[in-house]
């Protein structure tokens, strides 16, 4: 009989001593875990109070000094006419600060040129001369901030300034020339 007895309560034991083991270190586990946030919070109060973080751009330093050196930064504007809205007066004078940021990195200009002459019976020739110049722009921009927005009531008129650092600008590849002197011997 003693050994049914301390057979019986050991098959007891173990089967009540997983969930009273595991209720303590649930216990231990998140009281540790509580001590660890409280510690966390205090630090990161501790270093917004102390020291703010750095600003991605630089911040004015004085009316004679450029905001942003043009040796480090490409610097864009754009209009947007108040005709159609603020908000989309403010949107269009912003693309075309980044349109103007692109321009300055890669720019495809092509012209066409047409030249007319005409004559008629018994008058002078007449010329007329007419050109068409295209600017295409497609260039991927990282890093640009829009510094400044400003809306002229008066001149019904929004601009917005923005900035882009130059070490942002990837140089692109240059594509390999078909026939070049290697392919022409052959």
């Amino acid at each position: 009989m003693p050994v049914r007895a301390v057979f019986l309560a050991v098959l007891f034991l173990l089967s009540v001593w997983p969930s009273i083991a595991t209720a303590v270190d649930e216990e231990q586990v998140r009281s540790r875990a509580e001590r660890s946030f409280d510690r966390l919070k205090q630090q990161g109060a501790d270093k917004a109070a102390v020291q703010s973080p750095p600003p991605a751009f630089p911040q004015p330093r004085g009316e004679d000094t450029p905001l942003y050196a043009s040796d480090r930064y490409l610097i864009g504007k754009g209009e947007g006419d108040m005709s159609k809205g603020r908000l989309v007066c403010q949107r269009v004078s912003e693309l075309s600060a980044r349109t103007d940021l692109a321009k300055q990195i890669r720019i495809l200009v092509k012209e066409h040129m047409v030249d007319r002459v005409r004559e008629r019976s018994g008058r002078d020739a007449e010329q007329d001369i007419e050109i068409t110049r295209e600017e295409l722009v497609q260039e991927f921009l990282q890093g640009v901030t829009i510094v400044d927005r400003q809306i002229d009531e008066e001149k019904k008129l929004c601009t917005a300034t923005a900035v882009m650092p130059k070490s942002q600008i990837q140089p692109k590849a240059v594509p390999e020339q078909a026939g070049s002197i290697s392919d022409v011997g052959r």
